[in-house]
């Protein structure tokens, strides 16, 4: 199995759909547009609209650097991920439980979400994908990578359904070298990467 992933730039945008499989026909379902999101409702924000869809889009369409990245499996899109700077993230910076662990860095980025194909969950898409962004995010000068997973182990369930991890686990980024930097819940470990 050889995984390629490439950012995801305005040729690539069929391929953001298709990863994201069902919920692509769904404009109002996330589309990674959650994090852009600020606390506050009055302040409009690109995600504000019900259009998250297009908001994508649009976003890819413009972007100097490219919001997400897009991993294929035999030439098949099978995952993706969003990394940018944590700047760039308005809900992060909203977050009381996050600002008690986050350090002032205007160089770190962040890795906010994964959406992996179904059918490919489980055989190392994310893992790809994760090398990937602290890849991309290095090349394009990050001091840091950050990152708000799941710790699996810490989960009460016996059985984890993917939308429960859509922000990676803390296995999977242990195993990519970040350390843990504080919690924000029992099950929230904040992981970093120096760079």
């Amino acid at each position: 199995m050889s995984v390629v992933v490439h950012p995801a730039t305005p040729d690539r945008w069929e391929d953001v759909v298709k990863v994201f499989g069902r919920r692509g026909d769904d404009p109002s379902w996330c589309w990674c547009q959650l994090f852009l999101r600020g606390a506050d409702p009055e302040v409009a924000t690109p995600a504000a609209s019900p259009d998250n869809r297009r908001s994508l889009e649009e976003e890819i369409g413009h972007a100097v650097v490219p919001p997400g990245l897009v991993a294929y499996l035999d030439g098949q899109p099978v995952g993706w991920t969003r990394v940018g700077p944590r700047s760039g993230f308005p809900r992060l910076g909203d977050n009381r439980a996050l600002a008690k662990v986050l350090t002032e860095d205007p160089g770190a980025w962040w890795v906010t979400c994964f959406a992996v194909d179904a059918g490919h969950r489980r055989s190392g898409i994310g893992g790809a994908l994760l090398e990937a962004a602290v890849s991309f995010a290095r090349d394009h000068g990050a001091t840091a990578v950050e990152a708000h997973p799941v710790d699996v182990a810490s989960l009460r369930a016996a059985k984890v359904g993917g939308s429960a991890i859509f922000t990676g686990t803390m296995a999977m980024f242990a195993a990519a070298g970040f350390r843990e930097i504080g919690r924000t819940y029992p099950t929230r470990p904040v992981m970093r990467l120096s760079l």
